[in-house]
């Protein structure tokens, strides 16, 4: 038996100094977070569910982004990228598709050597904390690394120190609640088959599920726009397809055409959109909030109230394009200040209100606005933005420049932020409107 050391223990600057910095996530910006650190000598490890980089991107793929190239790029990483002999796609001012992001620009990145050789695929994070202590402790708390526990894809647990923390897990994968209240509606569970995520592979690996079949599109947001022109083409092709869009609210103000949106991808969406229900080919039900869902013929009946009355609809399957929110579950022991109202870091939420703010007119931020009551660490991205639809890349890259001058003692170029983005119309005017992403 040995005997213990009960000796009181103070984490050292310098084996902080020393430890990595964790990145959460191997998605645009957490690849972009490695390009600033590398730039600026700091190591990193960089933690990914996936077997590749971009998994979720991979998932919704087939999808148009409403960014042109020049705003999908890091600056860091570009700078990387080049002195390696990498060319960047032609700006022609189109906005690429999910996967040609991926694969002309991100695997390009993640295949750098300084990079890549720091990304653990099959990663899964389930905890953040810190060593020796839960949120309750204080003392010494920010001279204490920080414990990320994580499961590899072949269930083994482990756990590694870091010096900080940057969360840039994204929202995709924890989509909101189909029930107007953002809970499960009651019968979710028995349905679930049938209800899919947003941003399906309509005309492509997914039409077996929508084609011939009756298709309720949930949401008022532009993951819910480009479904539903999807559906709309795959009608034209497939007799007995059927579109109704449901929508909670009395319109759909994020998804019509703006004359002052200057990403031409999307107020080309909303203007198909615009044209598809006039026509007819898409069945627009508004102000209807969903409750229950239950198994009906094989298909889903949705039960709710619509101006004040009890309704259902039936439909053979149901594409939830609610919109998406942070999972914080894996950061019940960090301290964390959050807005009460979109669950984004609270010096940040008035910047990015949905109520207030369209993409375009977010101010430039960074770790100043970013920052929590647990020193080093940050919610980076999409995931920053909890349930806000607002965000850009561009604003995601310049959070992680800021963060990682931050990080290297340089005050200077961490609270000098700028960053030019597109005007881009309304994105939101209710934030319970239940609508998707709007700035991909």
């Amino acid at each position: 038996m040995t005997l213990l050391d009960l000796t009181p223990r103070t984490a050292t600057s310098d084996r902080m100094a020393a430890l990595p910095v964790v990145i959460i996530g191997a998605g645009p910006i957490g690849l972009a977070a490695a390009a600033n650190l590398v730039e600026r000598g700091i190591d990193f490890t960089i933690l990914e569910v996936g077997d590749r980089v971009s998994s979720s991107i991979r998932l919704w793929g087939h999808t148009r982004l409403f960014s042109p190239w020049r705003h999908l790029i890091d600056p860091a990483a570009r700078r990387l990228l080049e002195a390696a002999g990498w060319s960047a796609p032609t700006d022609d001012g189109r906005a690429p598709k999910g996967r040609e992001l991926v694969d002309e620009y991100l695997e390009s990145l993640a295949a750098l050597p300084q990079i890549g050789s720091r990304i653990r695929f099959g990663t899964r994070v389930v905890a953040v904390a810190r060593e020796g202590m839960d949120r309750t402790r204080s003392a010494g708390r920010a001279q204490t690394p920080f414990l990320v526990r994580l499961q590899t894809s072949d269930g083994a647990v482990e756990e590694l120190s870091g010096r900080a923390v940057i969360d840039a897990s994204g929202t995709y994968t924890t989509p909101n609640p189909l029930a107007s209240t953002g809970l499960d509606p009651i019968g979710a569970a028995e349905v679930g088959d049938l209800v899919l995520h947003a941003l399906p592979d309509v005309l492509g690996a997914d039409r077996a599920s929508f084609a011939g079949a009756h298709t309720v599109v949930v949401g008022a947001g532009h993951s819910a726009a480009n479904t539903l022109t999807g559906l709309a083409r795959l009608a034209e092709d497939e007799p007995g397809t059927r579109v109704t869009w449901l929508i909670r609210n009395p319109s759909a103000v994020r998804v019509s055409s703006s004359p002052d949106d200057e990403l031409a991808d999307r107020a080309k969406l909303g203007s198909r959109v615009d044209r598809l229900v006039d026509s007819g080919q898409i069945t627009l039900v508004d102000s209807f909030e969903i409750s229950r869902l239950q198994n009906q013929d094989g298909g889903v009946r949705l039960t709710g109230r619509r101006r004040g009355e009890d309704v259902f609809l039936d439909a053979d399957v149901v594409v939830n394009a609610t919109g998406f929110r942070p999972d914080l579950s894996m950061l019940r022991e960090v301290r964390l200040d959050l807005d009460d109202i979109v669950e984004a870091p609270r010096r940040l939420a008035p910047l990015i209100d949905p109520n207030l703010h369209s993409c375009g007119t977010v101010s430039p931020h960074g770790f100043a606005e970013l920052r929590h009551p647990e020193p080093g660490f940050f919610l980076v991205g999409m995931k920053s933005y909890g349930r806000a639809p607002t965000f850009l890349l561009a604003t995601g890259y310049e959070q992680v420049r800021s963060i990682a001058a931050w990080l290297d003692g340089d005050m200077s170029a961490a609270t000098e932020v700028q960053l030019t983005l597109p005007a881009t119309g309304v994105c939101s005017t209710d934030l319970g409107s239940g609508g998707g992403s709007c700035c991909s």
